[in-house]
């Protein structure tokens, strides 16, 4: 089997507590990373979850509303407001 070499750039930090990780089980990065990739081929998707940012901005109801927003604004139906900064330090 030819082999090939992947090369991949992360934080110094991450990669010095994956391989202790990798260690911990047993292996190497490259085994572990192997066994990563031919599960990608293998279920032909990412084998893990996913998992967005747990801040509401993101959320499908507030970018609903932000998609409204930006319609009525491209219609012209837009209103401009004053900022008016407050200070709760009174």
């Amino acid at each position: 089997m030819n082999q090939t070499v992947l090369s991949v750039r992360m934080d110094e930090t991450v990669k010095r507590r994956f391989d202790a990780f990798c260690a911990d089980a047993g292996m190497n990065a490259s085994v572990a990373v192997n066994i990563f990739v031919r599960a990608v081929i293998r279920e032909k998707k990412i084998p893990f979850d996913i998992i967005g940012n747990d801040d509401p901005f993101y959320s499908e109801k507030n970018q609903a509303r932000l998609r409204e927003s930006f319609e009525q604004l491209e219609a012209g139906l837009g209103v401009v407001h004053e900022l008016i900064e407050t200070c709760d330090d009174e």
